[in-house]
């Protein structure tokens, strides 16, 4: 017998050795987490985040650098209802002055200033300290507020800016991700125990997943030194490792539980798992990481930082499968399946399950050609709404109106337009010509006055930056529109494509860009656009060479590669579906914003390629076994996918659950990520897993193992070589 695979090794040595895999384990998780906490951790900086012209805009201004401006706040007063009582007003905000100017960390109050149609008056608070910190600070400024509009129940007194609306966000989304949190352990909890029967069985998976999140977290701390993390890495770390550590878990556990089921000792069933779905797992791990990898071709710092993380914690999951999870099988040998529970494990053993898959895939197997054009057709159909895609960034108005903060914003928007949407002009030139500049800049906010697309200039004219080096120059003009509105995105194309030309092109030796919400919205859905096709070619071809490697088959690297493309298509065409229209506004707590969140589409396309792998290696190795024992192909598809149902279905169940709760969430974004999750998993795991792949293979028969003669398996005899059912089967 030939040297074993290094799975088979790994998994044995674990086995007998179970007390030292298990330290091993401890200490390699241990390690990564205190010393990834040790180094700490680099964010991305703007030179990080350049993207496009707005890019641009913001390394010129860190170029600059510029000191930090004070955070400031503010006080709103406006009507209940009706027109504003001035002189009532002006004392309610004579009353706010004075109150607010004896709270610490108060540097100052301003005067009132009124709006342009006289409804409100604003009282500007600059606070003390670090402005990244304002947010937390601003509970007594809320608290002076309150008293005075109970001093004023005719008005309406609020505490409305920048660092109240993020405290307001902050605490909203650490309210859901805290839900998410609480509700997604235990899902995933009762669906392994529906799964297994049995609590000890139904807690490894979670176990080996929550320690692979742990060491991963660590671990990307350290990478963020050669890749900047950004914000997003550990809710996606956190995401991605539950994900597929549940998955190889299952896959893993599953297949010892079945060797030990036909009489297998405990170390030998963890060998034959590891030799099969061992195997799997590595192979599904790779078509991960390897999509995941895709995302360092975007260019893009926030994109690295998520492909970083979640390569990170895949391999970990991988290893993790590999290394203690054979142990821990091995170690509690029978009692994995203690303690029971009752009727749940009455009916995993009564093989109802089998049966159950038999009938509904027998449409695919008896008719296959009609069942694969209904099932394509169907899926095409529901694919066809993403030629429409739109891409933008959420914005402020995108933000759970269910807050007093976000409401009281609105209200600051309307009143002072020039507090809502700005564009960001920033100049680099040399000092020498720093007169120059700010004589250009001041001719450009005049420019945009009696155009309809701009706000009106605050009375004390344009408010003009300039570095201490008289190198970089900053000029803020406002626009009454939402970042994300077409009169938003017109009033950009103005400035870049005129205005600023008119007013800048003639300085010497200066270059300029613009920046600011609706370019950062324009510039990034152009660069999604560009990036796209380049990272997916690289995914698909890669996953293609691996496919075909693992199965030694072209024809099933070719299926898989189209069959995942297809299920990617079909859960595009369902979020514009949902979230481009109004339809489900009231189902899933939205207000549609018209597009798909900008930097989704690129992200979902890697992760659900990647995740769709998963249960396509697992469900296929199943069939190439049956292949493999002489199983007519027919057969061999009705052996491969009824023996991996349970699995598969448990699986796509857990991770169906956990990404539906992200759909419950406030923000647009995440409502958009857990619905194209959700849908992507649970089409692949249902619509083509039990119609069209099973369909697809019947018809191709002893055709899905073809391959060229260097692909296949060097030990093939020559009376092998002519059955091409065994052709590609290891």
């Amino acid at each position: 017998m030939g040297k074993r695979p290094m799975t088979v090794r790994m998994a044995r040595w674990s086995a007998e050795h179970p007390w030292r895999a298990i330290a091993l384990w401890v200490v390699f998780v241990a390690v990564c987490f205190v010393g990834g906490n040790m180094a700490g951790t680099h964010k991305a900086t703007a030179q990080d985040d350049a993207i496009g012209e707005s890019g641009q805009a913001y390394v010129m201004i860190e170029h600059g650098k510029f000191a930090d401006e004070p955070a400031v706040d503010n006080v709103l007063i406006t009507p209940m209802s009706g027109k504003l009582d001035v002189a009532a007003a002006t004392k309610a905000a004579k009353a706010a002055q004075a109150k607010l100017g004896e709270v610490t960390g108060v540097a100052k109050v301003g005067d009132p200033v009124p709006s342009s149609n006289g409804q409100a008056l604003l009282v500007p608070i600059t606070m003390t300290g670090d402005p990244d910190t304002a947010p937390d600070r601003v509970e007594p400024l809320r608290a002076a507020t309150a008293e005075v509009q109970a001093q004023y129940p005719a008005l309406r007194v609020e505490e409305v800016g920048g660092p109240s609306i993020e405290k307001a966000l902050n605490d909203t989304l650490g309210k859901d991700f805290q839900k998410a949190e609480i509700l997604s352990l235990p899902v995933t909890l009762a669906i392994l125990i529906l799964a297994f029967g049995a609590l000890i069985a139904a807690g490894v998976p979670v176990l080996l997943a929550l320690s692979s999140v742990v060491a991963a977290m660590g671990l990307s701390t350290l990478a963020s030194h050669l890749v900047p993390m950004g914000d997003a890495t550990g809710s996606v770390i956190l995401l991605i490792g539950m994900a597929v550590g549940v998955d190889y878990s299952l896959f893993y556990v599953r297949r010892e539980r079945e060797e030990r089921a036909k009489g297998r000792g405990h170390v030998d069933a963890v060998e034959i798992a590891a030799e099969t779905s061992g195997h799997a797992v590595v192979v599904s791990g790779t078509a991960v990481i390897i999509a995941m990898a895709g995302l360092f071709l975007a260019g893009d710092s926030t994109f690295s930082s998520l492909a970083t993380g979640s390569i990170l914690v895949v391999a970990v999951a991988v290893i993790g499968s590999l290394t203690v999870l054979p142990a821990l099988l091995a170690k509690l040998g029978r009692w994995v399946d203690r303690p029971r529970v009752p009727l749940i494990w009455r009916l995993n053993r009564n093989g109802g399950e089998g049966r159950m898959w038999r009938k509904i895939l027998s449409p695919a197997l008896k008719k296959p050609a009609i069942t694969l054009a209904v099932s394509v057709l169907a899926l095409l159909a529901l694919a066809a709404p993403a030629l429409g895609m739109k891409l933008k960034f959420p914005g402020t108005e995108d933000l759970p109106r269910t807050t007093p903060a976000m409401q009281a914003y609105d209200r600051l928007a309307a009143a002072y337009p020039s507090n809502g949407t700005t564009h960001v002009v920033a100049v680099e030139a040399p000092a020498s010509q720093a007169t120059a500049v700010k004589a250009a800049l001041t001719k450009l906010a005049h420019s945009t006055q009696g155009d309809p697309l701009f706000a009106p200039l605050e009375t004390t004219g344009p408010k003009i930056d300039v570095s201490a080096d008289k190198t970089v120059a900053v000029l803020d003009i406002a626009t009454p529109f939402s970042a994300r509105s077409d009169k938003g995105a017109d009033s950009l194309h103005e400035l870049r494509q005129k205005l600023a030309p008119a007013a800048l092109g003639g300085i010497t030796g200066a270059k300029y860009a613009v920046a600011g919400g609706v370019a950062e919205n324009e510039d990034y859905a152009k660069h999604v656009w560009q990036t796209l096709p380049i990272v997916a070619a690289f995914v698909l071809a890669l996953t293609f060479l691996v496919m075909a490697w693992t199965f030694r088959s072209v024809v099933i690297a070719l299926t898989s590669i189209l069959l995942n493309l297809l299920s990617a298509a079909a859960a595009y065409g369902l979020l514009v579906l949902v979230f481009q229209n109004h339809w489900a506004e009231g189902l899933l707590g939205f207000t549609s914003t018209g597009a798909i969140v900008s930097w989704l589409p690129l992200f979902l396309f890697v992760v659900l390629f990647g995740l769709s792998m998963d249960y396509h290696v697992f469900v296929v190795s199943r069939i190439r076994e049956a292949v493999g024992r002489g199983v007519p192909t027919r057969e061999a598809v009705a052996d491969g996918i009824t023996g991996s149902a349970g699995t598969v279905s448990s699986a796509a169940i857990v991770m169906v659950a956990v990404f539906s709760i992200f759909a419950t969430l406030s923000t647009i974004d995440m409502k958009q990520l857990g619905v194209g999750l959700a849908a992507a998993i649970l089409l692949d795991a249902t619509i083509i897993r039990a119609v069209v792949l099973p369909s697809l293979m019947t018809l191709l028969g002893p055709a899905n193992w073809w391959a060229p003669r260097f692909l296949r398996p060097r030990a093939v005899s020559s009376e092998e070589e002519q059955t091409p059912e065994l052709v590609g089967v290891s």
